[in-house]
């Protein structure tokens, strides 16, 4: 976060995200910025302008009366906006596209310390919420590509755009996760040879983004093991929680299914709170979103086991490494950054562990992906 919101703050302001923030009271108001505000903030009290008992009194039963309330623009042009699963960034971009500014303030002595999930479903919860908020502040009247058009920087709409198109870039990845590797069962390359030259922007892709984000990390003050660690709660952030995010947002839309605000719970046990200082990854129950992710999981081992059965008793030759250097290096990765999901499948023993009946779920799962990708084509 620091990266992000230093480059945003650079752009007009970072985003209203929640926590650590404080508002002018006039931003929450509804007001648009200009000269009158800020003659108001240096105005001293006048004396003689000041209202008489009895006009403070009249005003005040108004705002004592039981219709005080009724059709209020309190979360609608006033306040916090509601109606969305992230009130705060949708908040954020109405005060900002009235002409007011925001600032990141990061000292060294911390001036806001909260609480954050330590498990990992409660994390997928949390980022599942949040995939969905600003994937349907996109397709809202509110959304940074026309609301916010000609009213704040380009550069910070681009900033805004990173965020809602969390969700759809679920797909990306869900594909990337599951193609290549199931490919490798059939011998069939999806990426250009590693001899030819159309090989080379893929090289220069993938390192060029992975050598930044690791100088980044490094430079936020975060360690290789850390930064490893990331990309992996990044994958399955984007295999279950960005994934669900998107259906849900694309079903709210249509009409199919009605808001709902999902509390995070950010209180753990004993035990869970020293697995997690211990950098273990607490898993400890079934859900949809598990499901995929194990399975997935199990699919790339399978599909790797096939190749090392290939290239140990089929001698394969030179030409099918060439054909498949891309695809084997993916499955390879992919299963190396879910080592931690396979201890979780086969090895703990702890209440952190994967329940059984999902392993088997996952196993059965991956073992007929494979099985009718190869023979039903």
């Amino acid at each position: 976060m620091e990266v992000e919101l230093h480059g945003l703050d650079g752009n007009g302001g970072p985003l209203y995200i929640g926590t650590g923030c404080s508002h002018r009271r006039d931003t929450l108001c509804g007001w648009k910025f200009d000269k009158e505000c800020t003659s108001k903030w240096y105005r001293k009290n006048d004396p003689e302008s000041e209202e008489s008992l009895h006009e403070l009194e009249d005003k005040l039963k108004v705002l004592a009366s039981c219709t005080y309330e009724e059709n209020p623009q309190w979360g609608k042009e006033t306040g916090l906006k509601y109606g969305c699963p992230v009130e705060d960034v949708i908040t954020g971009l109405s005060i900002q596209c009235k002409g007011w500014k925001s600032v990141y303030f990061n000292p060294e002595r911390k001036a806001f310390i909260g609480v954050a999930p330590i498990t990992l479903p409660q994390t997928l919860v949390q980022h599942k919420r949040w995939s969905e908020g600003n994937f349907l502040i996109l397709l809202s009247k509110y959304s940074p590509a026309w609301y916010a058009l000609g009213k704040i920087s380009f550069g910070l709409q681009l900033g805004y755009f990173n965020y809602s198109f969390w969700a759809p870039r679920s797909l990306a990845t869900l594909y990337y996760s599951i193609i290549p590797s199931l490919y490798l069962l059939k011998n069939v390359s999806v990426f250009p040879q590693s001899s030819s030259l159309w090989f080379i922007p893929f090289v220069y892709v993938i390192s060029a983004k992975y050598s930044y984000s690791l100088v980044e990390f490094l430079w936020s003050g975060g360690t290789i093991l850390g930064w490893w660690n990331v990309q992996r709660i990044w994958l399955y952030k984007r295999l279950s929680s960005y994934l669900f995010g998107f259906i849900d947002a694309i079903l709210k839309s249509a009409g199919f299914s009605v808001e709902a605000f999902v509390i995070t719970a950010k209180v753990a046990d004993e035990d869970v709170s020293e697995r997690y200082q211990n950098e273990i990854l607490e898993f400890g129950a079934s859900s949809p979103m598990f499901t995929i992710i194990t399975t997935l999981a199990m699919l790339n081992f399978f599909c790797l086991l096939r190749v090392v059965k290939k290239l140990a008793m089929e001698a394969a030759d030179i030409r099918f490494l060439d054909r498949m250097a891309m695809q084997i290096l993916l499955c390879v990765v992919m299963v190396l950054i879910n080592w931690p999901l396979y201890q979780a499948l086969f090895f703990r023993q702890d209440k952190g562990k994967i329940p059984s009946s999902l392993t088997l779920e996952s196993i059965g799962l991956a073992l007929l992906a494979c099985t009718c990708f190869v023979y039903l084509q």
